[in-house]
């Protein structure tokens, strides 16, 4: 393959796909036939190859670390990953270290003893059936709060444990419990395996499903106090926060903790503290013995996602550390990888992306004035971060040794205190919530922020020095993307200052629905090619979908617009728009593991690559005229049935 002037490997393009009938096989059909995914992958494509890209920079780098002054956060960082490479120790140590948190769970004697435990062990990690993190107030994002999420589950979701298609990883489940627990005791674990899987099925039923639990409306619940709760007073008396984290809480699925309460009752203890064994020694897994580790890849590796072979210790390894310390190994990251003509060169493009936004949303025929002036408002306060965060975390507070376990435990706890500790004091708005070195892209409603890692700023996505129409076509469709993020179904809840309310008019709110209605039957119709038979789910989905949709058509409406009137050069017998449209398809390469293609149309909010690529274009009328799509090709949407949100 080679990559030429146009940024994209267009001799390796099919000659046997059109574009015109599918946009995704005309660029990848020769790689996937040459592609196998790597053993320890369920998938393998564009930012697969970008993330091993990092990792072996970030593990170079750790390297380095383990010899620097000791004290130093970056000896911590290096002390950290050589605890985790000390697999002879792990071995030797067997289940140790957790056997003190195991004799604790053995010797409660109540449920609300249990909770206390529970609340204790939070800091560090420990087994619970609930979820937290601090964030704003999504009606008030002046402050902090905590929100709290259902959890208590082994499985990626509540489906999975009724859904008929997932009887055979049911099964699969409940014979990896028994394997679990017989680390723990060979003689009850088949008993107590059976008993786990009971209690978390029923668990599962008082679980709300994605499509609700994505929904910033019917989340936002406060409770005032947490406290009293009746099941969970004793939870949080014996969590380690600070006096009043918990007077205001955000609840996001209260019905579960309703559901949870009715079943934390003492006749049912010996059934909890079997609950509690299982999900401490899962959690604990990755760092207890070899086999240990393995039996839960066993699972979580081979059966959920069709992953062949564990991953490498130093790869694990280097994400533990990116994890726990991942700002630490990012200052250094940005030093060495990070140049500052792709800030400058970001910098550009989404000041034409914005503008681009600004225009269509002046233009849009179905938005009336009262929202459009909302909606400039909200696009004019947008914040952009590219790169790397103004400041580091500072670890001066944490302790690192030589022991695993008590490593990760310390870790776990300096970011729990430090969490927690945000709670009654003023908005951190410099903060980032991604390394450096990740390979992503977020938007952050709360904060109204799009935010672009250095990681990512590279080719497919990004290049400061090749042909604009490439740039545009990946990283300018990603920046719309996440711009986008700010205005689909639930960001548009959100106004400028990051505040959950309705700023729209009820006409334009309908007008809005019914676009995002024919987009979701659009995509409802859709099934993975790696996973026959399973529907795409169009309601999950659709946030994505949206930012996909106005990602890639203001993109495009930005690079037009950054042509001043110039027609593009014909570059490898590519237009412009031609270059634009496959360089789009080419930043979606991947290949994927028919289990993982089931996982992920069950439990991602993006829909499969191939889809990102395909169904989007279909609705774009650019691309029908760069190609000169007609009725009958595989990429034919009737005009009446495209769908243009903004």
């Amino acid at each position: 393959m080679t990559t030429l002037p146009s940024g994209l490997p267009v001799d390796d393009f099919s000659d046997r796909i059109r574009p015109q009938d599918d946009l995704f096989l005309h660029v990848h059909e020769r790689w996937l036939e040459r592609t196998e995914i790597p053993d320890d992958k369920a998938r393998w494509g564009s930012f697969a190859v970008l993330a091993e890209a990092a990792e072996e920079a970030v593990r170079e780098i750790v390297v380095e670390m383990q010899q620097a002054e000791p004290g130093t956060d970056a000896r911590k960082v290096g002390d950290l990953y050589a605890s985790f490479l000390d697999e002879a120790a792990a071995d030797a140590k067997g289940i140790d270290p957790i056997r003190p948190m195991l004799e604790r769970i053995e010797a409660v004697s109540s449920i609300d003893e249990l909770l206390e435990l529970l609340g204790d062990l939070e800091a560090e990690g420990g087994p619970g059936f609930v979820g937290q993190w601090v964030d704003t107030d999504p009606g008030d994002p002046s402050r902090y709060l905590v929100h709290m999420t259902q959890g208590g589950l082994g499985m990626p979701d509540e489906s999975y444990y009724r859904e008929e298609a997932f009887a055979e990883i049911r099964e699969a489940y409940l014979a990896h419990l028994e394997t679990m627990l017989g680390h723990l005791d060979p003689e009850t674990a088949q008993a107590d395996a059976a008993t786990v899987f009971a209690l978390e099925t029923e668990l599962a039923l008082h679980h709300w499903n994605r499509v609700d639990s994505r929904d910033d409306e019917k989340t936002y619940n406060l409770q005032r106090p947490l406290a009293d709760h009746p099941r969970l007073a004793p939870w949080i008396r014996a969590v380690h926060a600070p006096e009043g984290t918990y007077d205001e809480v955000v609840v996001r699925q209260p019905s579960y903790l309703e559901g949870l309460a009715s079943m934390l009752v003492d006749e049912r203890l010996d059934e909890w503290r079997a609950w509690a064994r299982a999900a401490l020694i899962r959690g604990y897994a990755p760092y207890l013995t070899t086999q240990i580790s393995r039996d839960l890849f066993a699972f979580q590796g081979t059966v959920l996602t069709g992953a062949t072979v564990q991953r490498e210790r130093w790869k694990r390894g280097v994400s533990l550390v990116e994890g726990l310390l991942g700002d630490a190994v990012g200052r250094i990251y940005v030093e060495r990888h990070f140049p500052p003509d792709a800030k400058e060169a970001m910098d550009a493009l989404i000041d034409r992306l914005v503008e681009a936004y600004r225009a269509s949303i002046v233009d849009l025929e179905w938005m009336g004035a009262e929202t459009r002036e909302r909606a400039l408002a909200k696009l004019d306060a947008f914040t952009p971060k590219i790169g790397y965060p103004k400041h580091w975390k500072d670890y001066g507070s944490l302790e690192i040794g030589d022991d695993l376990v008590a490593n990760v435990q310390a870790a776990t706890r300096f970011e729990h205190d430090r969490e927690l500790a945000k709670v009654g004091k003023p908005i951190d708005r410099d903060e980032w919530f991604m390394n450096p070195q990740t390979v992503n892209a977020y938007y952050n409603p709360g904060f109204n922020e799009i935010v672009f890692p250095a990681a990512i700023l590279q080719p497919p996505f990004f290049d400061a020095h090749r042909d604009a129409a490439a740039n545009f076509g990946a990283i300018g469709a990603v920046i719309g993307h996440e711009i986008g993020h700010g205005f689909d179904d639930q960001g548009s809840k959100f106004d400028g200052d990051g505040r959950l309310h309705d700023w729209w008019t009820e006409d334009d709110r309908r007008a809005f629905d019914e676009r995002t209605g024919s987009l979701i039957a659009q995509y409802d119709a859709l099934e993975p090619a790696a996973a026959p038979g399973h529907k795409v789910n169009g309601a999950l989905t659709i946030g994505e979908n949206i930012g996909d949709l106005g990602g890639v058509g203001i993109a495009w409406r930005a690079y037009v617009a950054s042509l001043e009137g110039e027609e593009p050069p014909v570059i490898d017998g590519l237009t412009g728009a031609q270059r634009f449209f496959l360089s789009w398809a080419y930043a979606w390469q991947l290949k994927i593991r028919p289990a993982e293609a089931v996982r992920l149309v069950s439990v991602d909010p993006h829909s499969p690559n191939e889809h990102r690529t395909n169904q989007v274009v279909k609705n774009i009328d650019a691309f029908v005229e760069a190609f000169d799509v007609r009725p009958g090709d595989g990429l034919w949407l009737d005009p009446e049935a495209r769908v243009t949100i903004w």
